[in-house]
């Protein structure tokens, strides 16, 4: 007898998970690219989907709104992906931002975009109020998706813009204070990859994904010149950096025929990668706390601290508007604030006050108020 014939599966790159409720569910997975196939294994709805599902990686996820019901959520979602406000942003954010909208469309594609209410997605943000930075996420994304709805002549309203985000405490990713940079660095000894990675973005502000391409290149005039990817689509913001003596330090011990985060082939490491090597070294100098992110914010903060404005701040870190530097600028030395408000105070002799526009409470009136009266 000849050996068993392994048996081909049935559907190939279709998985099964439990969803939020305990409920089995399978999907279609194959390459980057996702679809549901809903809870009926092998029924003629799952075969359907899933025929669409491997004709949509064929076609490398191009959604077809003509496959959807008309006016549906879903065939919103389908026409927002062909848009040119979709299409003109980077795409690391649209990866994030289909992540978000498909689990919604899983669960509300079938829906009447029309019908939407305030209340309905005050109730569909609440089913997430244990994770409020993802609630607030799926928001932002469905008065997105519901503006564009008013463009498309669907509704007149945004149900969106009507709710309220979720209070989150802390400011997102931990800023990396002075102690901790110290820590880091004190494990992490200088020709290290790890003490360049940090050196790098700490003194250009660069996120991950700018950082992993700097090199050689994008030296001049004794500064650091790049474009940020975050903002390409829309002709990239240009970051022009004057190179810190600290940052010259390590980058002249580099080669000069790579980038300065490069792989041991000497090709440019993705900021994956570079983002799972972070992590170890962090955990290595036990501040599992810290991040790539949290890096570009002490930037932000030191500069700030040593006196630099939103404008300026923003120069470096290449933000395009001023709210998110506003709030580094704020917040940093508020400890020396304090300390130089009280010095002013205790500077002040006891019960020293100036009087060239006081209160209209301690103005004492000439004039007897009885005899106001009388004159009346």
């Amino acid at each position: 007898m000849g050996s068993p014939v392994k048996r081909r599966k049935q559907f190939p790159g279709a998985t099964a998970y439990f969803d939020r409720h305990r409920k089995r569910r399978w999907r279609f997975r194959k390459g980057g690219f996702s679809a549901e196939l809903g809870s009926d294994y092998g029924s003629e709805d799952f075969v359907r989907r899933y025929e669409d599902a491997v004709n949509g990686h064929k076609t490398r996820g191009l959604i077809g709104a003509d496959r959807t019901k008309p006016y549906s959520v879903s065939q919103l979602v389908a026409l927002w992906y062909r848009s040119p406000e979709f299409l003109d942003l980077a795409p690391s954010t649209q990866k994030v931002y289909r992540g978000i909208v498909e689990k919604f469309r899983e669960e509300h594609g079938d829906k009447p975009v029309r019908l939407m209410r305030r209340r309905h997605v005050q109730t569909i943000l609440a089913e997430k109020a244990e994770t409020p930075t993802a609630a607030n996420n799926l928001r932002k994304r469905l008065i997105q998706s519901m503006d564009f709805a008013i463009t498309l002549d669907w509704r007149g309203d945004n149900p969106a813009r009507a709710t309220k985000p979720f209070r989150v405490g802390g400011d997102g990713f931990h800023t990396w204070d002075e102690d901790e940079l110290a820590q880091f660095f004190k494990t992490h000894k200088p020709g290290t990859l790890a003490h360049t990675a940090v050196t790098l973005m700490l003194y250009t502000g660069a996120a991950r994904v700018d950082a992993v391409k700097l090199g050689p290149k994008n030296v001049r005039n004794g500064k650091i010149e790049y474009r940020r990817q975050k903002t390409q689509r829309s002709g990239g913001v240009l970051v022009s950096v004057p190179i810190h003596p600290d940052l010259a330090e390590v980058l002249d011990k580099l080669p000069k025929d790579r980038p300065f985060l490069a792989t041991q082939k000497g090709t440019i490491r993705s900021a994956g990668g570079l983002g799972n090597l972070m992590q170890r070294w962090t955990e290595d100098a036990k501040l599992p706390q810290c991040s790539a992110h949290g890096l570009r914010k002490a930037c932000a903060r030191r500069l700030a601290e040593a006196g630099a404005t939103a404008h300026e701040i923003g120069a470096v870190t290449g933000h395009k508007t001023l709210a998110l530097v506003q709030r580094y600028t704020e917040a940093a030395g508020r400890e020396g604030m304090t300390d130089s408000a009280i010095e002013k105070l205790i500077a002040r002799p006891n019960g020293e006050r100036n009087l060239a526009n006081p209160p209209k409470r301690f103005v004492k009136s000439e004039t007897n108020p009885k005899q106001g009266k009388d004159n009346l």
